[in-house]
């Protein structure tokens, strides 16, 4: 695959420190790319490099899918499990990117029906009331299959489920499996545990609650509330991650350098 990096743009994330000014050197190696912020991204480039963590190329993605615009991550944040290189490893980047060596992978995506609002990682929902729990009837293409007493749920993609909903205590899911997984946040029953579901099926979420309101959180950055019911399905487009062909970017590598997944401790 070849990209047209004359229709290419570098977007950076003005709140982390030094992300500007790598992005200058970056622009340089890379033919003079135009930069921009977080609050300015430009219609339908053909390719962006994000530079930033996780939430900035949680955003872009957001932003992109509907053009199909594949996106690649310098991660100058913390874990960076989305944005995978380290501006130590530019010059690699530079080069596979300019000789075509690299993939594409399509993350499924989920969608508010309610609102409109997309996200790649989950969607977490709760109660108006945050001070306390709530109880949320969760609907399986319009079966309901049961009550959550609970702080709230999260409905998360597989590349979600490495983030929040790991943390709640749900599985881990390859990228490449078409699902959904429903985990309950801190619910007050023993028998309530997370379930996997195809990504066709339909969620819906209610509560017999005064007040009926929910907030509902799409990849932890953009919140609305909601009256009566949620809605929330699979999104017809995908998000495009442009990954490097090295054996450092495949999932079970990452989950392994990133997570530590599975090591023994340390004698």
């Amino acid at each position: 695959m070849e990209l047209n990096l004359n229709n290419s743009v570098i977007i950076y994330n003005p709140e982390i420190e030094g992300s500007y000014e790598f992005s200058k050197v970056l622009s340089k190696k890379l033919e003079n790319l135009q930069i921009y912020t977080l609050d300015n991204m430009p219609k339908d480039p053909e390719f962006v490099i994000v530079v930033g963590g996780d939430g900035t190329l949680l955003k872009c993605a957001r932003n992109y899918c509907e053009s199909d615009t594949p996106i690649f991550g310098f991660n100058m944040g913390r874990l960076g499990f989305l944005a995978q290189a380290l501006p130590s490893e530019i010059d690699t980047v530079v080069n596979k990117i300019k000789s075509g060596n690299f993939r594409v992978e399509k993350r499924i995506m989920l969608k508010c029906r309610t609102t409109g609002a997309v996200a790649l990682n989950d969607m977490v929902i709760r109660g108006a009331t945050f001070s306390r729990t709530s109880t949320l009837n969760l609907y399986i293409n319009n079966v309901k299959l049961c009550s959550y007493l609970a702080d709230g749920l999260i409905i998360s993609t597989p590349t979600g489920s490495s983030a929040y909903a790991l943390s709640a205590g749900g599985p881990i899911i390859a990228p490449s499996i078409e699902c959904f997984v429903v985990v309950p946040i801190c619910p007050h029953t023993l028998n309530a545990r997370p379930i996997v579901i195809p990504s066709d099926e339909h969620i819906k979420i209610t509560t017999l609650e005064a007040p009926k309101d929910f907030q509902i959180t799409a990849d932890g950055q953009d919140a609305r509330i909601i009256k009566n019911e949620i809605c929330v399905e699979k999104h017809t487009k995908y998000a495009k991650l442009l990954l490097l062909n090295d054996n450092k970017n495949h999932f079970y590598d990452i989950l392994r350098e990133k997570l530590h997944w599975g090591m023994a401790p340390n004698k």
